[in-house]
């Protein structure tokens, strides 16, 4: 199983905000953010792509040029975070964000997704998916990928929009 994931590009949001489900527009800078990401992809054979039009648009993009159909799939999709969707982190409940901390993969009291929950979908996306796939998603769902492949950093990983990385 030896796929790419690709993080989409920059979304456009107020720095801060927790937007995991929430669809969101792409920021004006997506047609120079996106030739960079065109400059870097190896070659291409099979995209998947998350629903969220943040995702979906650049897996477009690359398949126009490549000439490949998207296949969406839902389980690439972020993590749903419930009420703190659209929220600025820093007006979240002080003791919410402590108790999603005293218990990062179990915590829902958002009324959305547990990370465990997110691993759990991750981890059966990656089973399923094509090999060699290039697949346009989000940093959540990178870092459970990295996870679930033993990287003992995954959920502290960080990639800027337009990112890759190859997992074996």
């Amino acid at each position: 199983m030896a796929v790419t994931l690709l993080r989409h590009t920059t979304p456009d949001v107020t720095k801060g905000t927790c937007y995991g489900m929430t669809d969101l527009a792409l920021a004006d800078s997506f047609a120079a953010e996106a030739a960079q990401v065109m400059a870097s992809l190896p070659e291409v054979q099979v995209i998947q792509s998350s629903p969220l039009l943040r995702c979906l648009r650049l897996a477009q993009h690359i398949a126009a040029r490549a000439s490949l159909e998207v296949q969406v799939v839902s389980d690439w999709r972020e993590m749903d975070f419930g009420t703190w969707e659209g929220r600025a982190w820093a007006d979240l409940p002080r003791q919410a964000l402590d108790d999603w901390a005293a218990d990062f993969h179990g915590y829902d009291g958002h009324g959305g997704e547990s990370v465990a929950q997110l691993f759990a979908r991750v981890q059966g996306a990656l089973a399923r998916a094509p090999r060699d796939a290039l697949i346009v998603t989000h940093m959540g769902c990178i870092k459970a990928a990295l996870a679930a492949q033993g990287d003992p950093k995954g959920w502290d990983a960080q990639l800027p929009f337009g990112a890759l990385v190859r997992l074996q």
